[in-house]
């Protein structure tokens, strides 16, 4: 039974990777790469966690817009105070 290319393939990946653990350099070297990966992955959540986080400040920040429009409406008065005249 010929093998195919595909599983060629499977089995010099997986001697490459046998032969780099051995090898001290390379295994500094992917023990790198693997802790980078896991970094980016937890960075990208906290991202996706600030993003919505934005989100809710933007819609806070129309919330106070609106009431703040509330509140100078209602402290307008409806006619000009006198000031009180010595005599």
């Amino acid at each position: 039974m010929t093998k195919s290319t595909i599983d060629r393939l499977t089995s010099l990946g997986e001697e490459v990777i046998g032969k780099a653990s051995q090898n001290p350099t390379a295994n500094r070297v992917l023990q790198s790469a693997m802790q980078m990966k896991e970094r980016v992955d937890d960075l990208s959540k906290r991202v996706r966690g600030l993003e919505a986080m934005e989100k809710q400040i933007a819609e806070l920040e129309k919330r106070v817009v609106k009431l703040e429009g509330a509140v100078k409406r209602a402290a307008k008065p409806t006619a000009p105070a006198k000031a009180p005249t010595k005599e």
